[in-house]
């Protein structure tokens, strides 16, 4: 099974993608979602042991929104669980014990191709499907700038306000808050969890000193 995820789209160039790894597992609607939880739950656990930075479910909110047992206790048949990380190796040995479970579940890796390809080949895995990012179509004249998209686009759905993030990185040149505490103000917005909270600190600082 494959799917087309929304974490496909996050922008950037190789140095700035190169700590930014997302996995999501899934069911499969009509074929083995029933009695799915229990896998999912056990995924997620497994996923959240390997220094992950932040993980959730699209169906209860993420570990900043409402914490890790309200993630774990809400999680259904129907869930979509998330966990992100900042390097190939959590990724690799995260995905080794999801090799090892054989749980049955659908994992989607969103990353660099040529890391998570390595990490695949590892672990003695091949991909099912392998997608990529056109990029974007129609007046990008009226999108943000790419500094801001870079890290608004770490909400595959957009609920990550590029206005947020204007107003948070001048909150930090004030001193009103730290650049770790805009990253984690920001992951909130993203009800997924896979939102990747360090990567926005750094990227903040980086608009800092630009």
């Amino acid at each position: 099974m494959t799917a087309v995820t929304h974490t496909l789209h996050r922008r950037g160039n190789v140095e700035s993608l190169s700590d930014d790894y997302v996995i999501l597992v899934m069911s499969a609607k009509g074929i083995n979602d029933k009695g799915s939880a229990e896998k999912l739950k056990k995924a997620l656990e497994i996923a959240a042991r390997h220094n992950v930075v932040n993980f959730g479910d699209m169906k209860n909110g993420n570990l900043f929104r409402v914490g890790s047992k309200v993630v774990f206790d809400g999680i259904r048949d129907t869930s979509i669980v998330h966990a992100v990380y900042t390097n190939k190796k959590d990724l690799c040995e995260s995905l080794a014990d999801l090799k090892e479970a054989d749980l049955g579940m659908s994992v989607v890796v969103s990353g660099l191709f040529d890391e998570v390809s390595g990490c695949l080949e590892t672990i003695g895995m091949k991909p099912h499907t392998v997608q990529f990012s056109l990029g974007t179509f129609g007046k990008q004249d009226l999108l943000p700038k790419e500094e801001i998209l870079e890290i608004t686009t770490m909400c595959g759905h957009h609920q990550v306000s590029p206005l947020l993030v204007q107003k948070l990185l001048n909150d930090v040149r004030r001193g009103k808050v730290s650049p770790e505490e805009a990253g984690r103000t920001l992951a909130k917005q993203c009800v997924c969890g896979v939102f990747n909270p360090v990567r926005a600190t750094r990227l903040l600082c980086a608009l800092m000193e630009g």
